[in-house]
């Protein structure tokens, strides 16, 4: 699924977004960083509690897809800032990660 359609979609708030297009494969929920590099992969969306600059980095690493921050966490402005640098699309929603999960399989996204 392209990126675009998946945002409206999931009724995301966009902290940052880009045009690109871009396609997600997967998804991968952990918030665990050092985990994260292990199990997520190319062309993921990354669903994460977690708002550090850090979270940027590791999804420039292993190039997914996006970072969907869960349960309305505030997220940092560096971290917006790092995100817009990179080109790494940021997203917000006040739903769970378990909530944000069965939303995307319902979409085909697994």
């Amino acid at each position: 699924m392209k990126i675009i359609d998946f945002a409206k979609k999931m009724d995301l708030y966009s902290l940052y977004d880009t045009k690109d297009d871009i396609e997600i494969e997967g998804v991968y929920i952990g918030d665990l960083l050092s985990i994260a590099m292990s199990k997520a992969k190319m062309n993921y969306a990354w669903i994460t509690i977690q708002t550090h600059v850090n979270i940027v980095a590791v999804a420039e690493l292993l190039d997914l897809s996006c970072i969907i921050v869960v349960e309305d966490m505030e997220v940092e402005q560096e971290t917006i800032e790092k995100a817009k640098e990179h080109g790494i699309p940021l997203y917000k929603s006040k739903e769970s990660a378990y909530e944000t999960a069965c939303r995307l399989q319902s979409m085909g996204i697994k």
